[in-house]
């Protein structure tokens, strides 16, 4: 039986439209746009211009840690770590610029230990078969605790001769009025979307998440690739770290305390699945986002910040839920 133009196209919207509603990330869109109106209704704090603009900003930081961590969680893996590199790269940063040192080499500094860390996380998982949560759970501490040592546990908020630029870098808005970190999230979005979408890296990526053992054997790279991941979540966590140093003016020892945990269910939530072979840029950034939705939300209904991290755990499980019910469905 010959099959019709219309049948055609009503099969691929079909198809196009079942897979869109079959997707996590489109069900955490529709709840923050639906958070977002009742919030606009039941408070007339949320839609200010001023609130708007210090939600867009704060889900940046989230954000751009999630973006790196995507790339370990397609793999399979996860980084414990991302907080403390946050931390110490900030505070490389602060006492390199406190020293006297130009902007630019504070940045190249607080790079360069964000790759060695992450160099060294990815080579005691991938070559010396390191389970990742005991490498990164470690470095978490290690971290920390350099990160005291560099500033010998003292708050930094003088940056030396570029101090005005340092915070320009972070607190500015250049463009059009949008907060710098903004900007900077949007451009790294791009930029992991690129990678996973339409490189061969990215390729390889959702490959070793997939079936690491048959990526071996097809001739994928896997531990190469595995350190190269680890090393761009640690990127991802300094750069972080460099903006946010910009923003709040200050670094102190406690900055990004618990940060992991919030990136985590950013990912997840998203649609990033921990067994490995799924995850978007997008959905970091709209997970990231929901997050401080929810945030934002406690302080404007009066509700005591505490149950924050009952919120959030209770969206994990129900992001990790929604996956099982899709793969019972796809099983069956």
């Amino acid at each position: 039986m010959a099959v019709t133009l219309d049948q055609t196209i009503a099969q691929k919207q079909h198809t196009f439209m079942s897979r869109l509603f079959a997707t996590q990330t489109f069900w955490v869109v529709i709840a923050v746009i639906l958070a977002c109106l009742f919030l606009s209704f039941a408070t007339d704090s949320f839609a200010t211009p001023k609130n708007l603009y210090n939600i867009t900003r704060n889900v940046t930081f989230v954000a751009i840690i999630a973006l790196g961590m995507t790339f370990v969680i397609i793999t399979g893996g996860i980084d414990l770590s991302v907080g403390s590199v946050l931390c110490l790269c900030s505070m490389i940063l602060a006492v390199t610029m406190h020293a006297g040192y130009s902007i630019e080499i504070g940045i190249a500094a607080a790079v360069a230990t964000a790759l060695i860390i992450g160099a060294f996380n990815g080579i005691l998982i991938a070559y010396l078969g390191f389970p990742p949560f005991v490498v990164t759970l470690g470095m978490l501490s290690v971290a920390r605790s350099l990160a005291m040592v560099a500033s010998n546990n003292t708050v930094v908020f003088q940056f030396g001769p570029d101090h005005d630029k340092l915070l320009a870098l972070g607190g500015g808005a250049w463009v059009f009025g949008i907060a710098n970190p903004v900007l900077y999230m949007i451009l790294l979005a791009l930029i992991t979307g690129f990678i996973l979408r339409w490189t061969k890296f990215g390729r390889h990526i959702f490959a070793i998440g997939g079936n690491e053992h048959a990526a071996t054997l097809t001739g994928v790279p896997v531990r190469q690739i595995k350190v190269a991941v680890y090393m761009i979540s640690a990127l991802s966590a300094g750069l972080a770290g460099i903006i946010q140093t910009g923003w709040l003016g200050a670094v102190t020892t406690n900055l990004g305390n618990g940060m992991e945990l919030q990136v985590i269910a950013a990912t997840v939530i998203g649609g990033a699945n921990l067994a490995g072979g799924v995850g978007t840029a997008f959905g970091a950034i709209v997970g990231a986002a929901l997050i401080e939705v929810i945030r934002n939300s406690l302080g404007l209904l009066g509700i005591n910040a505490f149950w924050q991290g009952t919120f959030i755990g209770g969206a994990i499980l129900l992001a990790v839920l929604f996956d099982r019910i899709r793969n019972f469905r796809r099983s069956d």
